[in-house]
């Protein structure tokens, strides 16, 4: 950092983390707090954004100053809650000059502390936004190797009966890491419970048929959640 400062630059510092859920965001800011040896704070900014005028603004100046006296990770979590375009229809006064705030603090940041936002909503985030990153990572859904070599991973210390990886990652489409291993879990626990030899074909891809219920129903509350009422 000093090196980089006396030739008049910066490190990358400030990440934008994008894409679906489960696919590791929160992760990273784990892994790299670790690999740092620097704390990880988390700030969710749903829970940060508050009815009173002014105080969400405040909030957010509190932990832009605690990062310039404290190093760490801070990841701002479910970022979308304030970054979304300020030419959306749901666009309010206030939310306005959050995201205001938020964007002049960043732009006023000199700190040693790593900046990370994540969002599961790319898409409507302001644009002006992505300048104030140094680097933009995005996040997918595991292609059918990833999902083929995650489900034999998480299963190795199992019996396991008559089982066909690549069907199994056929029905495993469209889901994420998070998820794969949670069916996988969910499996071994059945398994357990029930006093049975090994797991099955037909274990797996019950647990991932929940799975994929599950996130449709989480799917389809976030759409609600996102779509203005007319």
């Amino acid at each position: 950092i000093t090196k980089l400062r006396s030739h008049g630059l910066s490190p990358r510092r400030k990440f934008l983390l994008l894409g679906p859920p489960g696919t590791g965001k929160t992760m990273t800011a784990s892994a790299l707090a670790g690999e740092l040896g620097l704390p990880l704070l988390v700030a969710r900014m749903d829970g940060i954004i508050t009815k009173y005028m002014g105080e969400t603004s405040a909030k957010l100046r509190m932990i832009f100053e605690a990062l310039k006296h404290n190093r760490g990770v801070y990841l701002f979590d479910e970022f979308d809650s304030i970054g979304t375009t300020r030419a959306s229809g749901n666009d309010v006064g206030e939310m306005r000059r959050i995201l205001n705030s938020f964007l002049q603090f960043m732009d006023e940041d000199n700190s040693e502390s790593l900046i990370l936002s994540a969002t599961n909503h790319p898409g409507i985030l302001d644009h002006a936004l992505f300048r104030r990153f140094d680097d933009v990572i995005e996040y997918a859904l595991p292609d059918k190797e990833s999902r083929i070599r995650l489900l034999q991973n998480r299963l190795a210390s199992y019996k396991k009966i008559e089982i066909n990886w690549e069907k199994l990652a056929d029905a495993a489409s469209n889901i994420s890491h998070a998820d794969i291993t949670r069916a996988c879990d969910d499996a071994i626990k059945d398994m357990i419970i029930h006093d049975r030899n090994g797991i099955t074909q037909k274990d797996i891809l019950q647990m991932i048929r929940e799975r994929k219920i599950l996130d449709k129903k989480h799917y389809n509350q976030n759409k609600q959640g996102l779509t203005s009422p007319k």
